[in-house]
């Protein structure tokens, strides 16, 4: 009768070779979750950027042209309910910037066109979000 120490040395390279297979699954299930995880935070982020600037040409024609259809304050919240959403996608800075410019714009949104402090104030949380995105983004693998 083989003891287990004798069927250990027969089969080890068959027991090195399950050692091996099961740590590459793990490995490799690991890896794809952090890709797919990066992928979401790229897309929200791209969309993101976008909609940053799309609200941006809201807050310019809204204050400096006083266009009250394409600076439509009602367009200007789609934006920004959009913003929040993408911005709950992706990673820090950004998430938290995302909620100070909902904030921001909560607060100043009526003093766009009679007030340079609120566009100015609404103008800088867009900028911080941007930079904040960019960064998010730069620092996914």
């Amino acid at each position: 009768m083989n003891t287990l120490k004798n069927q250990i040395r027969q089969h080890s390279v068959a027991l090195i070779s399950l050692a091996v297979a099961l740590s590459s699954l793990g490995y490799n299930t690991w890896r794809n979750e952090q890709t797919e995880a990066n992928r979401n935070v790229r897309a929200a982020g791209i969309e993101l950027l976008l909609k940053l600037g799309e609200l941006d040409q809201v807050v310019f024609f809204s204050h400096f042209e006083h266009d009250t259809v394409r600076g439509n304050p009602r367009t200007g919240w789609a934006y920004v309910l959009t913003i929040k959403d993408l911005g709950a996608l992706t990673n820090e800075p950004a998430m938290s910037s995302s909620k100070a410019l909902v904030s921001a714009w909560e607060k100043h949104w009526s003093g766009l066109g009679q007030d340079s402090g609120s566009q100015k104030i609404i103008s800088a949380s867009i900028e911080q979000l941007r930079a904040d995105t960019h960064k998010v983004l730069v620092e996914l693998d």
